[in-house]
């Protein structure tokens, strides 16, 4: 099995999302975080931020392996959390929140 994703960063909605739990998987501060992230908002505010984003919208987040969310692979220039904070704020922007 090739391992595609190696040297890239996996963000998946639900790291930003606000309504979700540390444990659910939000890994930025709830101020940082945002309401309801959708992946494409997320795939333009990486493209924006020159991340190199790569969309897999076929894929499940494992404790949500019901929904189909989708991911995201991002260029491993930064910290994941960094990166994930960047793109919050990028998409806060574009909301005009």
């Amino acid at each position: 099995m090739m391992m595609k994703d190696r040297g890239k960063l996996v963000i998946w909605p639900v790291s930003l999302d606000r309504s979700k739990t540390r444990a659910d998987g939000r890994i930025i501060s709830k101020k940082s975080a945002i309401q309801e992230p959708q992946i494409d908002e997320i795939l333009k505010a990486a493209q924006k931020l020159g991340l190199e984003p790569e969309l897999e919208s076929d894929k499940s987040y494992p404790r949500s392996w019901w929904e189909n969310s989708g991911r995201l692979l991002i260029s491993n220039t930064q910290p994941k959390t960094a990166a994930v904070r960047q793109i919050a704020a990028q998409i806060k922007k574009a909301r005009g929140e």
